[in-house]
C-alpha cells in the first residue's frame, strides 16, 4: 500500500481495475473468479514482492558438495544464505524491462508486462524469489498471496486513500527494519475516504 501511495498513477490503474471488476457485485469476493482476472493488481503484487520480499534472507542451505558461486569457492558443509532482497534490486535483472531505463529501486509494475508476466512468485525464475524456491519454498505462499489479493482489492474497492495533512506521498520514508521478516520502519498512516459502503458494516 505504501508503494501505491507513493505512485499515484499505479494507484489509479489498480483502483480502476478493481472497481470495474466488482462494480456489479458491490463488494470484493473471492468466489466469483474476478480476483484471478485482476491483471494489473497481480503486477502490483509482484513488483511489491520484488522490492520488499517478506523474508529478505531465505532459509540457510548447506552445501552437500564443493561448488562455486559467482566465482567463489564454497566448501562442502558451508551454510549459504540467498539474499532475496538484493536479487530483487540487481541491475543486471531489473534495469529497464521495457527499455525505458528505469532503476531497479523504482516501483514500476509495468516491468512485468509483455512476456515478463510469466515471471512468477513460485521460484521458477531465480530473479524473483520472495517466497524461496524448491523443496524449502514457503509452504504458506498460496495463503499469503490469497490474503494479499483479497485485502488489497477490498481496500482499493471501498476506499480512496490520502496522506494525512496533505503530506507529499513521494516523500514517504520507505526505510525498512530487517529481521526475520522485513517491514517499514515507521507505520503507514493513511486517511481512508469511503467510496463504496462495506456490506454488513454500514
Amino acid at each position: 500500500m505504501a508503494e501505491l501511495i507513493r505512485n499515484p498513477m499505479a494507484m489509479q490503474k489498480a483502483t480502476t481495475e478493481v472497481r470495474r471488476a466488482f462494480a456489479l457485485a458491490g463488494a470484493v469476493s473471492e468466489g466469483k473468479g474476478a480476483l484471478g482476472e485482476l491483471r494489473y493488481l497481480h503486477l502490483v503484487i509482484k513488483e511489491a514482492s520484488r522490492l520488499h520480499p517478506p523474508a529478505p534472507l531465505l532459509l540457510p542451505r548447506e552445501c552437500s558438495e564443493p561448488c562455486q558461486v559467482l566465482g567463489y569457492d564454497v566448501p562442502r558443509g558451508t551454510q549459504v544464505l540467498v539474499n532475496a532482497w538484493a536479487i530483487g534490486r540487481d541491475e543486471r535483472c531489473w534495469t529497464g524491462g521495457s527499455g525505458d531505463g528505469s532503476s531497479p529501486e523504482e516501483f514500476r509494475p509495468e516491468r512485468f508486462e509483455d512476456g515478463a508476466e510469466a515471471v512468477d512468485l513460485r521460484g521458477n525464475n531465480f530473479e524473483l524469489l520472495p517466497f524461496g524456491a524448491g523443496r524449502r519454498m514457503c509452504p504458506g505462499m498460496a495463503f499469503a498471496l490469497a490474503n494479499i489479493e483479497l485485502t488489497l482489492a477490498s481496500l482499493l474497492f471501498h476506499f480512496d486513500w490520502e496522506m494525512p495533512d496533505m503530506a507529499d506521498p513521494a516523500k514517504l520514508d520507505m526505510t525498512e527494519t530487517l529481521g526475520i521478516t522485513a517491514r517499514r520502519k515507521g507505520d503507514l498512516l493513511l486517511r481512508p475516504v469511503l467510496r463504496m459502503p462495506v456490506p454488513g458494516v454500514y
